[in-house]
């Protein structure tokens, strides 16, 4: 009939007025069967018989019939809609029934409504002939039995004994095995029925899956080893001169053919005598649920069981092999779907939309297609911007429309003019209208993939096809059509293919052209190409999951297909051409993307979700966590954006809560000072108090401010808007936004004072500050003090037992409450024993328990133990918090055992001396400061409000101005600054008396076993100073400075005098050593070991330096007292002995008192007065008759010492 038809229309007249169109549904059959037309009327291919497949027309003004694909004669009707270049139309194989056709064959039924003359002839061999006779106004059938020998049917069951077995499709590798076995056992039964027959061997058309099932079915019959078997495959994607192999008979052995359904209809085998039918096809169907192409493999019909069953009856008597039984085949349904019930529609329905054929819903389609499909379609064309709200083509759609491409390529071609990235998009664009060029030969695939990776592209597949057409561009303009084949078949391309491919993109460029559109010369971005191409992939995305697996929109889930170049990569993000699902769902053709290019390509079609809207200080406005996501695919998650815009009643309610009445907002006006400190006093008032009933809630401040805000005129949701606000309502009142203290406060508390709950605790000159928390439980429940670590060992330990005074009387009664019985009942009742212990007692620096104790027994009258009060367990609410400071504030630690803090910062709290940043604080100082020397100032660290006295520190070349924290040290340090900084106005001075005086050398002789006579030198200058400058009051000014200088007259006198002195000491002290150096009885060695630590305690390298100034006149009547003690100790030696006993006592005591305290304390310089009444001492125990400087004696020494402990 294909063949016949068109000559038997010739005949009749037809082909005269115009061409005699002859449609089939593929390229391949259109090429054959007009070829075979021609080769029957002995005509050249191309003159009255010619053919047109997309970018391929071999047609001339001579043609009478022209063979084309249905695709092409749809075309056509967009500039000839009436199809006036033809007076006959041949449908063939309309039991295809594929999307072409069925929307033809609407077309064409309203057509004839307008052309009475056109003839329409539409052919199938297994047609429903009256639905279609039915469908055209009862149009007339004509029957014709074809010239066919009778074929026999023999069921050969892979599955004996199971039901329905080929419908199982997915049946694993049971099924797959159980195929190969059925195809060996059904070629072996033929062989056997050839031989019991007596009868040549005929050639074997086998239908397969797939082209994978080819390939698995070749190999395996090749391992057979048959050698009068030829193994040839016929599939779509076979090279051209591979796929004429099979039309070519004559050969030795039998030919066993491995075909895809192509060959049910499109195409006839020549010499075909028997068919295997496994049953089975992959048939695409669209999913509209999950928007994805499917090809499931399932059973055919008992239409396509016969199409098959008829190839093996053509030229001879056939045999048709069905691998399942005839209940099999009785219980499938009749014919094949309709491709309109089973694709997406989304080309159909621009199509109709662009030629203005109304409705899908009127179009009289032969199948209706399900409205769910219809809806799905008219959803991608509004997701690539083709219709609008309305179902109305837009601007955009009518471009697409004019593209010859699919309605998501027309689109990425669109967006590759905007993007500058044309030039690329359109090789891509033509590359995925077509078949996969880069062939893949299953003997040669290492090979292959080899050659294939000179192109590819580690991060798109898609930049893979543009670098492969740049190669073969590149070669087509340098080598002839030969080389050019050539050149294809080396590197695994189908030539064909890459001339279709080159045609594909010459028309879509030419429509570019005629568009306006301009090719870019330079070579476009990553960023562009890809973007442009998102346009029409924006159901293809995919996120990468944990399992390697990609989440793509509509909760769809996949895979990168093997043969992907990224296959291994796994980006984060990536776009696909297309998804596919066969054994699972794969991604083809795929490239890496970010998200965002995701959000800017979709625009509309995302969705927005928002969470967690917080006030934010910094940015003043309402930030909100947003979620992004694009059919259920989260493209950001967790991002901040501003939400006054989404959501302005709650920005507005934010502002309000979190902003004002929380304070977390930058203005310059005052009113929210002032707001916030009226607070912070109620706070404070309770949380001394305990209580949590005074201050209003947070609702009531909120209602003051939201009243007030509903003068603005829309809701007022950042701050730059309530402060323009703001200014527009104080002008007229300026006070507006002021609260006022009693509104703010549910119930009074008069009770509470200033003595009994200070802010700050204050100790000599020393205050620091205190915090109250009212949180029981918490850590810091109670009374807080702040310290900075410097001041660690100045706080009064024993007085912090008695917390403040508000909380004291609570302290007390708690205390007698944990009394043990026996011992409570004597001061009962509680409330008035502890109210009397309060009233009586003094706050002071000596511990609470001790104070209390002490009164319990004065009360009683009878002895009270302190440890019945120590061992009392009290709330930690009744120990004073210690939170220590760094210098900057910062926190440090919090405890409220204070001996624990001071093990902790021991070296820290050994620092007193705060040297904050200070206008006064100057380094490197060679004159008297102009600022002065205060003697006093007040600073604040840390919170801390601390004395300091300023001091200035000898540095060696230079003073220093600091603060010391006592005036102790003060003087300790400036006493040394100040003879540094009269040495430097007197340098030239102390050089001249320094070499004036003969006496110098000698005292420098008589030092030289002790230290330098360097530095000999610099202590009697320094001591001189002293002398003659300090004995007065001391200068604070630089005026009174400079005035002081005139006494330099006095420093002859005073060195004289001191040197003098020096000798003195330095020969007597020689003479000492001379005398413990003779030969030495044991029984004198405590007299000797006494006075050596005698000597090194007087004279010593620094000693002219250490010694005050009132003491170094002494040193000669103590070494003489020493030199008579040597003369008469052996006459006392019992004495001596216990004398030194009693001197070694008091100055293990003196040096372990001197270690532990600070230097410069009183208690420091009470020891240092110590030491030299020990000297004094010494001379009232060894001579007497030499005198002392004042009265001494042992009890003296004692009650000395007990003052020195009871500073602490």
């Amino acid at each position: 009939k294909t063949t016949q038809l068109p000559k038997l229309c010739l005949e009749a007249g037809q082909g005269v007025r115009g061409l005699i169109g002859h449609t089939q549904p593929r390229r391949l059959a259109a090429r054959t069967v007009a070829q075979r037309i021609a080769e029957e009327l002995q005509v050249p291919l191309g003159q009255q018989v010619g053919y047109q497949v997309r970018f391929n027309e071999q047609v001339s003004d001579n043609t009478l019939i022209k063979l084309m694909t249905d695709g092409i004669l749809l075309a056509e009707t967009r500039h000839d809609p009436d199809l006036l270049r033809y007076d006959t139309i041949i449908v063939d194989e309309a039991h295809e029934r594929s999307l072409n056709i069925d929307f033809l064959l609407g077309y064409l039924k309203q057509l004839l409504a307008r052309r009475a003359d056109l003839k329409l002839i539409i052919t199938s061999a297994t047609i429903d002939v009256e639905r279609f006779s039915k469908h055209f106004n009862n149009a007339p059938v004509v029957e014709v039995s074809g010239r066919t020998y009778p074929v026999e049917t023999w069921y050969r069951p892979l599955f004996q004994g199971r039901d329905n077995e080929s419908k199982q499709i997915d049946a694993g590798n049971g099924r797959e095995q159980a195929l190969l076995d059925g195809v060996e056992q059904a070629l072996t039964e033929i062989e056997r029925h050839e031989r019991d027959n007596s009868q040549l061997g005929g050639d074997v058309l086998i239908f397969l899956r797939g082209e994978r099932d080819i390939r698995e079915l070749a190999q395996f019959l090749r391992k057979l080893a048959r050698p009068q078997w030829q193994i040839m495959p016929l599939y779509g994607r076979l090279s051209f001169a591979e796929q004429q192999k099979v039309f070519q008979t004559g050969g030795a052995g039998r030919r066993i053919i491995l075909a895809t359904n192509v060959a049910e209809t499109s195409v006839t085998v020549p010499g075909i005598r028997y068919v295997i039918d496994p049953g089975t096809a992959r048939i695409s169907r669209y999913s509209y649920r999950s928007k994805v192409q499917r090809l499931p493999i399932e059973a055919i019909s008992q239409a396509s069981a016969n199409q098959r069953k008829g190839r093996c009856g053509r030229v001879a008597a056939g045999i048709c092999i069905r691998l399942y039984d005839e209940t099999d085949f009785l219980g499938r349904p009749e014919f094949s779907d309709a491709e309109i019930l089973r694709t997406n529609l989304a080309s159909v329905i621009l199509q109709m939309e662009d030629l203005k054929l109304g409705d899908v819903a009127d179009f009289p389609f032969i199948d209706m297609p399900d409205s769910r499909f219809v809806n799905d379609g008219i959803k991608l064309l509004q997701e690539l911007g083709a219709l609008n709200t309305r179902r109305k083509l837009t601007p955009l759609g009518k471009q697409l429309a004019r593209l010859p491409v699919d309605p998501r390529l027309a689109r990425m071609v669109l967006a590759g003019q905007e993007w500058g990235a044309l030039k690329e998009v359109l090789i891509i664009a033509a590359a995925l209208t077509i078949q996969d060029p880069r062939e893949r030969p299953q003997d040669r695939q290492q090979a292959a993939d080899q050659k294939h990776q000179l192109w590819r592209d580690n991060h798109s597949d898609f930049l893979g096809l543009v670098n492969l057409w740049q190669a073969y561009e590149s070669q087509r303009q340098e080598l002839t059509q030969n080389q050019l084949r050539k050149w294809c078949t080396k590197h695994f391309l189908s030539f064909m293919r890459m001339r279709e491919w080159r045609e594909v993109h010459r028309q879509i460029l030419l429509m570019c052209q005629q568009m306006g559109f301009k090719v870019q010369q330079e070579e476009a971005s990553y960023e562009s190409i890809h973007r442009a191409l998102l346009t029409g992939l924006l159901g293809h995305i995919g996120h990468k999951d944990e399992d390697g697996s990609y989440q793509g929109p509509r909760q769809r889930r996949f895979h990168i297909f093997p043969g992907s170049a990224l296959y291994k990569k796994s980006p984060p993000w990536l776009m696909a051409a297309e998804l596919v699902e066969t054994s699972r769902l794969f991604a083809r053709c795929v490239a890496k993307i970010e998200p965002a290019w995701v959000e800017q390509a979709a625009g509309a079609l995302l969705k927005y979700n928002y969470s967690e809207p917080t006030w934010h200080k910094r940015q003043g406005q309402v930030m909100a966590k947003q979620q992004v996501s694009l059919y259920g695919l989260i493209l950001a998650n967790q991002r901040k954006v501003p939400y006054g815009k989404i959501d302005p009643e709650v920005c507005q309610q934010l502002l309000i809560m979190e902003g004002l009445v929380q304070g977390n907002i930058y203005t310059k006006a005052k009113f929210l000072a002032h707001n916030l400190a009226l607070v912070a006093d109620i706070e404070s008032l309770e949380a001394k108090t305990r209580r949590r009933d005074i201050l209003v809630d947070d609702r009531v401040v909120y209602d003051f401010y939201a009243t007030k805000m509903t003068s603005a005129n829309k809701p007022v949701t950042n701050t730059a808007a309530f402060e323009s606000w703001r200014k527009w309502a104080e002008k007229s009142t300026p006070r507006l936004l002021y609260m006022d203290k009693q509104a703010l406060m549910r119930a009074q508390a008069n009770e509470v004072s200033q003595n009994d709950f200070p802010d700050r605790l204050q100790w000599q000159q020393i205050s620091w500050p205190l915090q109250y928390q009212f949180e029981p439980g918490q850590e810091q429940d109670g009374v807080t003090l702040k310290v900075p670590v410097s001041q660690l060992k100045r706080l009064p330990i024993k007085r912090l037992s008695w917390l403040v005074p508000g909380l004291l009387l609570d302290k007390i009664s708690a205390l007698l409450r944990g009394l043990p019985k026996a011992e409570r009942k004597a001061f009962v009742p509680v409330p008035n024993y502890a109210q009397a212990i309060y009233e009586a007692l003094e706050v002071d620096n000596v511990d609470l328990l001790d104070a209390m104790a002490t009164q319990l027994q004065r009360m009683s009258g009878r002895p009270f133990d302190v440890k019945l009060l120590q061992q009392v367990e009290l709330d930690d609410l009744y120990y004073m918090g210690i939170q220590v400071l760094s210098e900057a504030g910062k926190v440090l630690a919090y405890s409220r055992d204070i001996e624990s803090l001071l093990i902790k910062y021991a070296k820290g709290a050994g620092e007193t001396r705060p040297q904050n940043k200070h206008p006064l604080l100057i380094e490197n100082l060679t004159r008297f400061p102009q600022s002065g020397l205060p003697e006093h100032l007040l600073i604040t660290q840390a919170g801390a409000e601390l004395p300091v006295w300023p001091a200035l520190k000898d540095n060696g070349k230079s003073v220093a101005l600091v603060f010391a924290d006592s005036v102790e040290e003060s003087h300790g340090l400036t006493q040394q600054g100040l003879i540094r900084l009269y040495r430097l106005a007197l340098n030239e001075q102390l050089k001249h008396l320094a070499k004036s005086l003969p006496e110098m050398g000698k005292a420098e002789l008589l030092f030289a076993t002790i230290g330098s006579a360097q530095s000999l030198r610099q202590q009697l200058f320094a001591k001189a100073i002293e002398r003659v400058f300090l004995q007065a009051e001391w200068p604070r000014t630089e005026q009174i400075f400079k005035a002081s200088l005139e006494q330099r007259g006095d420093l002859p006198e005073a060195l004289q005098h001191l040197l003098s002195l020096v000798i003195q000491i330095l020969t007597s002290h020689q003479a000492i050593r001379k005398q413990l150096k003779g030969k030495l009885n044991l029984a004198w060695a405590n007299v000797y070991q006494d006075i050596g630590g005698q000597l090194d305690g007087l004279v010593h390298a620094c000693f002219v330096a250490q010694t005050p100034l009132a003491s170094i006149s002494d040193l000669p009547r103590y070494l003489k007292a020493t030199e008579h003690r040597l003369g008469r100790f052996q006459q006392q030696l019992a004495k001596e002995n216990a004398w030194v006993q009693e001197l070694r006592d008091w100055q293990q005591r003196y040096t372990a008192a001197k270690q532990r305290c600070l230097a410069y304390s009183p208690q420091a310089k009470a020891l240092d007065d110590f030491w030299w009444q020990l000297q004094e001492y010494r001379v009232s125990l060894f001579a007497q008759q030499l005198g002392t400087s004042k009265p001494i004696s042992a009890k003296r020494l004692q009650r000395q010492w007990q003052a020195i402990e009871d500073m602490g």
